[in-house]
């Protein structure tokens, strides 16, 4: 080993306490921020749905939206497994 290598073994030693806090420390602190971040996203996304589904025109009434699945392919398939 060189003597340049050796000294700075020596110091990284001497400091290794030091470098684990501060990384402890960062890493606290990339994790804070991406929970924050995460839980304002779902908030927003929360608080969108909320408002789009409890929203009311002008005159109070509340609509429903209804929706109509064709399910006959599926029903057809069923069958045709019941008979075998």
């Amino acid at each position: 080993m060189s003597q340049a290598k050796v000294d700075r073994y020596k110091e990284e030693k001497r400091n290794r306490e030091k470098i684990m806090k501060k990384q402890k420390l960062e890493w606290f602190l990339t994790k804070t921020v991406l929970s924050v971040l995460a839980l304002v996203i779902i908030g927003w996304a929360g608080i969108s749905v909320y408002r789009n589904v409890t929203a009311t025109p002008d005159d109070g009434t509340v609509q429903v939206e209804t929706y109509t699945v064709n399910t006959s392919a599926i029903d057809d398939y069923l069958d045709s497994l019941s008979e075998n």
